[in-house]
């Protein structure tokens, strides 16, 4: 995870703590960072003027003053329940864990009434998701499509050959019920598809993609496409 996607998440983590605060060793198991880092990470969002609370001691910790959450947003309950099914049913999606706190944020801010009524209907609607992969696996893909570099990988194929290869991120795609990052491939010099779950670590390197662009991989089924970020 990037580190400005972490002090977004971090922010988000103390603004639902409320009164009641989490403490630094929660925030590092959380995040998968050190306190030292979680330390430094909080003294940039109060730099940055988010009300930022520490209570020192045993069973203190952190959190963000009541001032600094967002206004109400109006939704129906079905329209709530629809947001938090979409993010939970797709648990291994590219940047799934950034959808997530943003749909805990709107949830947390939607009118008393409407978030008893979302919750009840959310106890209607069931998903049971595969484990996702390993954060610090998906946080490198991702950014490795986002920042446009290239990530290192180990890979074990459907017939268990597994090979360590350079793959400059082309597109995430999901087809099958399966998520793949489809890159052009330095080991095979060609475009390959990686299902993601079978990716067993990756780093993002300082290399830059050379420019593939994502028309070489072909057009999309006709039942595929891009998302839509709007009208």
């Amino acid at each position: 995870m990037k580190r400005s996607e972490r002090l977004h998440a971090l922010s988000e983590a103390l603004r639902r703590s409320g009164t009641r605060g989490v403490t630094a060793a929660g925030l590092a198991a959380q995040f998968g960072v050190s306190l030292r880092t979680v330390k430094r990470d909080i003294d940039a969002l109060e730099n940055s003027g988010l009300p930022v609370w520490a209570r020192p001691g045993p069973g203190g910790g952190y959190g963000m003053l009541v001032q600094g959450n967002l206004p109400p947003i109006t939704l129906s309950p079905a329209q709530a329940v629809a947001l938090l099914a979409a993010v939970t049913a797709a648990a291994d999606a590219p940047f799934a864990d950034l959808a997530a706190a943003g749909v805990r944020k709107i949830l947390d801010v939607l009118d008393p009434a409407t978030r008893v009524h979302a919750g009840e209907l959310a106890q209607r609607i069931w998903v049971d998701n595969e484990a996702a992969g390993p954060r610090t696996v998906r946080s490198a893909l991702e950014q490795g499509l986002a920042d446009q570099r290239v990530v290192r990988i180990r890979y074990v194929s459907a017939e268990g050959e597994e090979t360590t290869r350079d793959v400059e991120p082309m597109i995430f795609a999901a087809t099958g019920g399966h998520w793949y990052l489809i890159g052009w491939c330095r080991l095979r010099g060609a475009i390959r598809w990686f299902r993601t779950s079978r990716v067993l670590s990756a780093r993002t390197t300082n290399d830059a993609c050379t420019g593939h662009h994502v028309d070489e991989i072909g057009p999309p089924p006709a039942t595929a496409g891009p998302l839509q970020a709007g009208n």
